[in-house]
C-alpha cells in the first residue's frame, strides 16, 4: 500500500485529503506544519509528499527542498491558496523548487486524486521513483 504524507496546517485539509486517499487504498500520514512533516518523512519514508506551501514553522517551500535534499526520488505534490502572496507565484516557486505537480486551492478532489495516479504512474528517472 502506498504511503502518502499530507503536510497542511489546516486540520479540516488534511481530513479531507486523508478521507478521499484512504478511500482509494493509500496509507495516509499527516503533518501540520513543515517541522513534523520532515520528522515523519524520516520515520516513514513516503511515496508521495502532498504539502501546502504557505504555514506556519517551516513552509512548503522549504519542506520541498529539504525532502528533495534528502530523497531525490520522492513524489512531491504542492497545494496552495497563496496566503499573501499570489497561487501561481506561490506554484510557480514550489515547482521550481522541486514539485513533480502542483494544485491551486481550493482543491476539488477528482483533481487531488487525478495528479496522484499520475504521481504514482511515473517511471523511475523521472522524479518519482520509490526506494
Amino acid at each position: 500500500m502506498p504511503r502518502v504524507l499530507v503536510v497542511d496546517d489546516d486540520a479540516q485539509i488534511r481530513r479531507l485529503f486523508r478521507m478521499a486517499l484512504e478511500g482509494e487504498g493509500y496509507e495516509v500520514h499527516e503533518a501540520g506544519d513543515g517541522v513534523a512533516a520532515l520528522s515523519h518523512f524520516a520515520e516513514i519514508r513516503p511515496e508521495l509528499v502532498i504539502t501546502d506551501v504557505m504555514m506556519p514553522e517551516k513552509d512548503g517551500l522549504e519542506t520541498i527542498l529539504e525532502i528533495r535534499r534528502a530523497a531525490p526520488q520522492a513524489r512531491i505534490l504542492a497545494v496552495s491558496g497563496g496566503g499573501q502572496l499570489n497561487v501561481l507565484t506561490c506554484l510557480v516557486m514550489a515547482r521550481n523548487l522541486g514539485a513533480d505537480a502542483v494544485l491551486a486551492k481550493p482543491v476539488q478532489v477528482n483533481a487531488l486524486l487525478d495528479i496522484v495516479r499520475q504521481l504514482f504512474e511515473r517511471p523511475c528517472g523521472e522524479g518519482a521513483c520509490g526506494e
